[in-house]
């Protein structure tokens, strides 16, 4: 489990640089590869702090996640009610991020199975920000909204909060897209409330 303290000065700029050099050689290897590439990248820059000191390092265990939202809230094409049911594991890959697998449907005709990896980014005991990057196979669409590729990629970013018992209540902004895979790109945009339940509740403090 990671927490995040104060970056200095000279590691700021150091994983800026990192960065930016990162990003002008992947400009050659397409649009699939960038979003998984920048999301390693800025999961290595927000974790570049010192370990908060005092800070209880228990990990967390792996969850059944439901969420219930708002599918294409923003572009307004093909609204509808959208719900999720997920599953994260206690595992990580490389000490950092977590495998993940989920379904989602909306009422509007859009259905989403995939899996991918997430990162849990601690602020006390309380706080959780969780980036995290999926490929989905994409299933149904119509006239109003077709996503125009059977691959899509979710990227979503979800602050949730930790009760005594290590459940967690969270919003979560996510977004679709094919990564220029179809002939056109619409995209589309979800606002979400989870509810993530440890399903090793003896874990609790």
């Amino acid at each position: 489990m990671f927490y995040l303290g104060p970056n200095s000065l000279a590691s700021v700029v150091l994983h800026l640089k990192m960065f930016s050099m990162a990003m002008q050689r992947l400009s050659s290897y397409g649009k699939l590869v960038r979003p998984l590439f920048c999301f390693v990248l800025i999961a290595n820059f927000m974790l570049a702090g010192s370990t908060a000191e005092g800070q209880e390092k228990k990990g967390d265990p792996e969850f059944l996640s439901v969420a219930f939202g708002a599918f294409d809230f923003n572009r307004q094409k093909d609204q509808g009610a959208e719900f999720r049911l997920e599953y994260r594991s206690d595992k990580k890959l490389l000490n950092l991020f977590k495998p993940f697998g989920a379904g989602a449907y909306s009422i509007s005709g859009h259905g989403f199975l995939g899996g991918g990896l997430l990162l849990d980014l601690y602020f006390g005991r309380r706080y959780v920000v969780t980036p995290s990057l999926a490929p989905h196979l994409y299933f149904g669409g119509d006239s109003d909204l077709d996503l125009d590729f059977p691959l899509q990629f979710r990227s979503q970013l979800e602050v949730a909060y930790r009760l005594d018992n290590r459940e967690r209540i969270g919003l979560a902004l996510s977004h679709y897209s094919n990564a220029s895979l179809g002939d056109d790109n619409p995209g589309t945009e979800s606002i979400m409330l989870y509810y993530s339940l440890p399903l090793d509740l003896n874990l609790g403090r």
